[in-house]
């Protein structure tokens, strides 16, 4: 039988962010901890690990001024719970959702299990309606659809944060009015890159459909683990209980796993790739599945988590393993960015799974799904030809390749490269689209049909649209 309440005076170990207590039964995994030190500070910890006599607890807030001798530990009998409420939105919170904009605690009896409930697979409605991010090279190379996760993958120093507040601000749905909520994680990012999201909402109007969950860098590295999950768990209440459709963006990735190594490393477990817990791979999984409709609700979960691969290396375990459980990824592209193209999404390497299901008749234009396959079989031979310039030089190119290197010159000036707070429609994106395509032969677009090509392709060039600017 578990009990609640029981106290234990005195720890056998402190090491990092980690407690090791001998002695208690009664004690289940998960399980929340009441830890007093000496001076009767308190703070909250996790039952990370149990055996018949023994429990190795994590500690939010870190460890600073805990003794071996003099720590007192409260097992309170259940799990992590945070409030959810409607009226979070528009709130600043912790990791751990404790209010952090000075205003007083959520008013909420509804409390709920960051781990969130399972959901069974059957009762999932399949992804299919578009996202409109106004971003051309997302909207009409990488479709967003509700309900799917795609993490964009950048480097240090990219503008992916930038990105990530410019969808936030821009998005919306074509097909439907519903009611549109962002929630937003940052774990372990700097006090400036949290304030440059809180600024960004408040500049474009969007802050009271934002509710945020901050643990800076200067934050204990433990309560990056909690962070994301506490945000989901708000997002699911929103999706599931209010009807909303939820945006989730969660930066930094790379930070989170960096704090799973952390603690992974503090309890001397085995090592997998680049010293990360074999258990990555189950642990990511168990986040990034919480995105997604389900056929007996109206709103949806729609995940956009940010990582930035070290080195650039999109095979790091990392980006690696994010890959193989989402629906794609938006790459970003340090040359696009070093040539002074905003955003740098990568033609080739930029995915998404669900596209087709989320685009065509009736849901964006009947040219859309060859468009972008005109589009990226265009682009892949412009990377060929300029790999090709680069031996021979450009002058020896024949018209033809010299005509494709036009195109990609125009296609990563018009239709990658807008302005930041450019909102475009995607029947805009889609005229950029084929005017690019008009620098080419007609007889090298063979993935377009020919009453398109009649339409889009014949009749005069027209001048590329404005954005709409910021809403």
């Amino acid at each position: 039988m578990r009990v609640a309440g029981l106290e234990y005076r005195g720890v056998r170990e402190i090491n990092g962010p980690l407690v090791f207590v001998d002695g208690v039964t009664g004690v289940g995994f998960d399980d929340l901890v009441e830890i007093t030190d000496a001076d009767g500070q308190q703070r909250l910890g996790q039952v990370l690990d149990v055996s018949a006599k023994a429990a190795v607890i994590q500690v939010f807030g870190g460890t600073q001024s805990l003794s071996n001798s003099a720590t007192r530990l409260r097992f309170l009998g259940t799990a992590l719970q945070v409030p959810v409420s409607r009226e979070m939105l528009g709130r600043v919170f912790d990791g751990l959702g404790r209010p952090k904009d000075g205003l007083p605690e959520v008013l909420s009896h509804d409390r709920r299990d960051v781990h969130g409930l399972p959901i069974n697979p059957y009762a999932r409605r399949y992804p299919r309606d578009f996202v409109q991010t106004g971003i051309s090279s997302i909207d009409l190379m990488n479709t967003l659809v509700r309900g799917q996760k795609l993490p964009i993958f950048s480097g240090n120093g990219l503008p992916h944060n930038r990105i990530a507040a410019q969808i936030a601000r821009q998005a919306r749905l074509l097909s439907e009015e519903v009611e549109f909520a962002i929630v937003f994680a940052a774990m372990g990012v700097k006090y400036d890159v949290a304030r440059f999201f809180i600024d960004s909402f408040e500049r474009s109007g969007v802050i009271s459909n934002v509710a945020m969950f901050l643990s800076l860098a200067d934050d204990p590295s433990v309560e990056r683990l909690v962070t994301p999950r506490s945000a989901l768990t708000l997002a699911e209440y929103l999706a599931f209980e209010e009807d909303m459709h939820v945006l989730v963006i969660m930066t930094d990735m790379t930070n989170y796993c960096e704090a799973l190594r952390e603690i992974a490393t503090a309890r001397s477990e085995i090592p997998s790739r680049k010293g990360y817990p074999g258990y990555l791979y189950s642990d990511l999984a168990s986040m990034y599945e919480r995105a997604g409709r389900l056929e007996s609700r109206e709103g949806s979960i729609t995940q956009m988590p940010i990582l930035t691969m070290p080195s650039d290396d999109i095979s790091h375990p990392i980006p690696d393993l994010t890959g193989y459980i989402t629906e794609g990824q938006i790459v970003l592209e340090r040359d696009l960015f070093q040539r002074g193209v905003y955003p740098p999404v990568a033609g080739l390497p930029s995915l998404s799974r669900l596209m087709k299901d989320g685009i065509g008749k009736g849901r964006t234009r009947d040219d859309h799904p060859h468009v972008a396959s005109q589009l990226f079989a265009a682009y892949s031979r412009v990377k060929d030809i300029r790999a090709l310039a680069s031996v021979i030089g450009e002058e020896e190119l024949s018209p033809t390749d010299k005509l494709f290197m036009k195109f990609g010159q125009q296609f990563e000036g018009t239709v990658i490269a807008q302005g930041e707070f450019e909102n475009r429609s995607i029947e805009q994106s889609l005229q950029l689209g084929w005017e690019s395509l008009k620098v080419l032969p007609r007889s090298e677009l063979y993935r377009v049909t020919e009453e398109e090509l009649s339409r889009y392709y014949d009749e005069p060039a027209a001048a590329a649209p404005a954005g709409e600017g910021p809403r």
